[in-house]
């Protein structure tokens, strides 16, 4: 699945996010609303990685959609 079929199904994957993910809350979600670099954003926020790592992560999950 690529980044803009994300974007398509956002409803569908924001909940699978948040399973992954269990930091985020709903509101981040809504403001992420299927833009990539806001979810790395608020996934740095929340978990303090570094930006390569959670693009690293983010990358990894959305190729096991």
């Amino acid at each position: 699945m690529n980044w803009t079929q994300i974007e398509g199904k956002w409803d569908q994957v924001s909940g699978k996010m948040r399973q992954k993910w269990g930091k985020l809350t709903d509101d981040d979600l809504t403001q992420i609303g299927g833009r990539r670099d806001m979810l790395v954003g608020k996934l740095k926020e929340h978990y303090g990685e570094t930006r390569e790592a959670i693009e690293k992560r983010v990358d990894e999950f959305i190729d096991a959609l």
